[in-house]
């Protein structure tokens, strides 16, 4: 346990875990997920997500069934979409006819997703809280640093059920894992490349994934770079960098046009992802591609990988913002960030993420 067990409860049959969120977000959740299923075996787990979510469709295990999220204030917030109350209002009705047992908060500090749990009512309620948000039926207090799929992990154990996986596994099929090799062709070895972020300040520059990429290439290796739409224009400039840096053969250029269910076969038929703090990364660690990444340090607490074996980071060390000097280690409540996006891991040396790849790529295949 990653703390003291709670009680188990009696006669559950409905589970329901609101984890809204990217791809990291997601998977961060998982291993709680599947300690939920494994100790209520009789139970349904439904996942109440974001889009993101729809990645686990068809899949082996817990979630059993997934629901999308409304537009809801600090819940499920796409960019530019806006909330409808009666729309909430429907949902929550809906959900509440499911009859859940027991929900699970998976969803931050509490001060939106602690009522929205609430409004679902289940017979007992359990998540996270800072001191301003709605206590649950069994609750731990949010402290911003700490690894979040412990936090999780935590919580899960508050039901008393204990930890069947330490971090997040995606099993893919043999099928998908056929149309990601396809996409990148044959080679000896094959990088997948994400230098966007959702936070501009935990990109790497550029300019030096094109330059580590350039070097794999004159060493035999293939080459993608992924993004979605938005990261079309990072992706053009990656590989147009990569040529300028000598690459033996142009980058593939996946960026906007790779569908988003093909994102994880694509991640599992490659050998190495390079990365920032990024979705894409945390799903490759969770189809079992090694990854070398790129993090700012207090991000690799909350998020990085466990092992070393298969997994490389190399770290930032930046605590105050450059621009305007705010403690950027002082988070959410107690010191709202700044307003500058001037990246904090550009201390981080193209040569250590290049030995990092150089490594992981000559260690002898799983």
């Amino acid at each position: 346990m990653v703390a003291p067990p709670g009680e188990r409860l009696a006669d559950v049959r409905k589970i329901a875990v609101l984890r809204g969120g990217g791809i990291g977000d997601l998977l961060f959740a998982l291993p709680a997920i599947t300690a939920l299923a494994a100790a209520y075996p009789d139970a349904e787990v439904t996942l109440l997500g974001a889009p993101a979510a729809r990645l686990l469709d068809g899949r082996t295990g817990a979630p059993h069934r997934i629901v999308e999220l409304p537009v809801a204030p600090g819940v499920h917030e796409p960019r530019g979409a806006e909330s409808d109350p009666a729309a909430v209002e429907r949902f929550l009705a809906e959900q509440r006819a499911e009859g859940y047992d027991l929900v699970a908060q998976m969803h931050g500090g509490g001060r939106f997703s602690n009522p929205f749990a609430a409004a679902l009512g289940a017979r007992c309620t359990i998540g996270t809280r800072t001191d301003d948000a709605l206590a649950l039926d069994r609750s731990l207090p949010y402290v911003y640093f700490q690894h979040e799929v412990m936090r999780w992990l935590e919580v899960a154990g508050l039901v008393g059920a204990p930890p069947v996986d330490l971090e997040p596994r995606l099993l893919v099929t043999a099928d998908e894992r056929a149309r990601g090799r396809e996409r990148l062709g044959a080679a000896p070895r094959t990088v997948v490349v994400h230098p966007g972020a959702t936070d501009p300040r935990r990109r790497w520059p550029v300019e030096r994934f094109a330059a580590v990429a350039a070097e794999l290439t004159r060493a035999g290796a293939r080459v993608a770079v992924i993004g979605d739409d938005s990261e079309r224009a990072l992706a053009d400039a990656f590989a147009a960098g990569a040529v300028a840096a000598g690459a033996a053969v142009e980058p593939l250029n996946l960026a906007g046009e790779l569908p988003f269910a093909e994102l994880p076969g694509l991640l599992a038929a490659a050998d190495l992802c390079i990365a920032n703090d990024s979705g894409p990364r945390h799903l490759a660690q969770a189809v079992g591609t090694a990854t070398a990444s790129v993090f700012w340090c207090g991000n690799l607490l909350n998020a990085g990988p466990l092992g070393r074996g298969r997994h490389r980071a190399q770290l930032s060390w930046t605590t105050h913002c450059p621009v305007c000097g705010r403690n950027s280690t002082q988070v959410g409540w107690t010191a709202p960030r700044c307003e500058h996006d001037l990246s904090f891991v550009t201390d981080v040396d193209a040569e250590a993420v290049l030995a990092d790849a150089r490594a992981l790529l000559e260690a002898p295949a799983r």
